[in-house]
């Protein structure tokens, strides 16, 4: 699994590049918005604050707002390559295979039954769902053996069956769609710094836990046979991953809502870019995850402005036609 030490230099090199894309990315996420704030006014909320409107807006607002897009992008990026390697299926994502279903109907019935509508309550939900959705998702794509198709047709099917009950949560219930509507259609508006620090310790968690198992993602993605002939402890390995699947996919649909396809995007990018190695492959996924979901959202404040598209529905226009191509490809296959 070596690369040769050129290779490496060069793969480094593309991290690094994409780090700065991201971090350009979220610059122009601060600078750009419903408000005019020119970059000076940028510069100076960090280096001379002087508690000026345009100064509350970037630190209170802009600010978390980009940092939650590049986490909650990088979190689905990742959980999407974890997916995709666990399976051997191209079209594995979080939102295909009904893990952000499961997670969004876990609050949506939380806020129905006891009525809790602060963003600080739906991350433990969140995970609860999507530990439900995935160990469930697996179970039936199990019976009879698994195998990557059976995978995504239970995957598909529990993503409908978890979205038409909380379709029928939310039509029974005028207040509960009030209260969640903006947040089931996926977006990064209106969070602020300390929701940010809630969700990031078990973000990180996951993503450490994700990198750690790169190499092991690599040889499973291989097969079971010559992952057990190789000497690898399959079943602990499947555990592992499905830990960080749950901690990462539960803590972007927490502060973000379901967002579909940006699991799907970015995997596929990185693996253009770098392979068949998951050692690479995660790091660039959540890397181009970051980058897809900040630009998503510069893109849905300006081009409605002063309204404002949610990211879930910018992401979406990007993510639904490589789904087909891939879904298209798969039948060629």
């Amino acid at each position: 699994m070596a690369l040769p030490l050129r290779s490496r230099g060069w793969l480094l090199a593309g991290a690094f590049a994409c780090a700065g894309v991201l971090a350009l990315c979220v610059l122009a996420s601060v600078r750009f918005g419903a408000a005019e704030v020119g970059t000076r006014d940028v510069l100076a909320a960090f280096f001379a604050y002087d508690g000026s409107e345009e100064h509350l807006i970037i630190r209170t607002l802009r600010v978390p707002r980009a940092l939650i897009a590049a986490l909650v992008g990088a979190s689905l990026g990742v959980v999407g390559a974890l997916m995709q390697g666990l399976t051997r299926n191209p079209l594995a994502e979080p939102g295909i295979l009904g893990i952000n279903a499961g997670a969004a109907l876990a609050v949506v019935a939380t806020v129905f039954v006891f009525g809790a509508s602060s963003l600080a309550v739906y991350a433990p939900l969140a995970f609860v769902g999507a530990a439900v959705a995935w160990a469930v998702v697996h179970l039936l794509g199990s019976l009879g053996g698994a195998s990557p198709m059976k995978l995504t047709v239970a995957g598909a099917a529990l993503e409908a069956l978890f979205t038409s009950l909380t379709m029928a949560l939310l039509i029974l219930s005028q207040q509960t769609l009030e209260e969640i509507r903006f947040w089931l259609a996926g977006s990064v508006a209106g969070r602020d710094l300390g929701l940010l620090l809630q969700i990031l310790p078990y973000a990180l968690a996951g993503l450490t836990l994700a990198f750690v198992l790169g190499r092991r993602v690599t040889v499973l993605a291989l097969g079971e046979d010559v992952a057990v002939g190789l000497g690898q402890r399959t079943a602990l390995t499947r555990l592992a991953v499905a830990l960080a699947i749950v901690l990462l996919a539960g803590s972007a649909v927490a502060v973000a809502g379901p967002i579909v396809f940006a699991g799907l995007v970015a995997p596929h990018l990185a693996r253009f870019l770098v392979g068949v190695d998951y050692r690479w492959i995660l790091p660039y996924s959540a890397l181009l995850g970051g980058i897809l979901l900040v630009c998503a959202d510069v893109v849905g404040r300006v081009v409605l402005r002063p309204q404002e598209l949610p990211v879930g529905v910018t992401v979406a226009l990007v993510g639904a036609p490589l789904f087909v191509y891939l879904v298209r490809w798969r039948v060629r296959s």
